[in-house]
């Protein structure tokens, strides 16, 4: 099981970075056009088209292989007849494996919040508000489906841009957190009650 998934995280890592570049423009291509069909018509109308669109191509493949099959007189049988029979069903123990990893999630997302909400560290809390203001700007500039299509466009784009310019890439985000941490510093140590907690 855990060969699978690194076998999965291994392809998922090859789309990213265009290893073949066919398969990851389909997959690219065809997302970014669920996504901007979603922005012109409701998602139960684009489920709709593209359930529509599939029944098309497979009735009408089927229906052109049985006319084949009557007019050569063989007996090729159901021309999707691999699929069909191939087991589609999910085990047990991969459900119980993931349920468990959400699970996990879960249960440390709520603690987080719980213990930003209820202030249990006064900087922390600071920095969520100042995170949720800036979101409060961001929501007024896009709706969620503008962020969506933006997340997947850099989602194909920032692993190949990073992989070929690393080393600038990282110089200059360590300029930036050097500059960050110590703009921070002098804030806690000027203002009284800032100062982090020591673990």
């Amino acid at each position: 099981m855990d060969s699978q998934l690194s076998n999965w995280k291994d392809q998922v890592v090859d789309l990213l970075y265009w290893r073949d570049v066919k398969k990851t423009g389909v997959v690219f291509g065809v997302s970014l056009f669920l996504l901007l069909s979603l922005t012109v018509f409701s998602i139960v109308s684009v489920v709709a088209y593209i359930a529509l669109a599939l029944l098309s191509v497979t009735i009408s493949f089927r229906i052109y292989k049985g006319v084949i099959q009557a007019i050569q007189k063989s007996d090729e049988g159901h021309p999707f007849r691999a699929y069909l029979d191939k087991d589609v069903a999910m085990s047990e123990e991969l459900v119980q494996k993931y349920s468990h990893a959400v699970l996990g999630h879960f249960n440390n997302t709520v603690k987080e919040l719980r213990r930003l909400f209820l202030v249990d560290d006064l900087v922390d809390s600071l920095k969520f508000a100042v995170l949720m203001w800036v979101f409060t700007y961001v929501g007024a500039l896009f709706n969620g489906l503008t962020l969506l299509i933006l997340a997947l466009i850099s989602l194909f784009s920032i692993p190949v841009i990073y992989e070929k310019h690393q080393a600038q890439i990282d110089h200059y985000v360590g300029l930036v957190n050097k500059n960050i941490k110590d703009a921070v510093a002098k804030i806690q140590a000027k203002i009284p009650g800032l100062k982090r907690k020591t673990e």
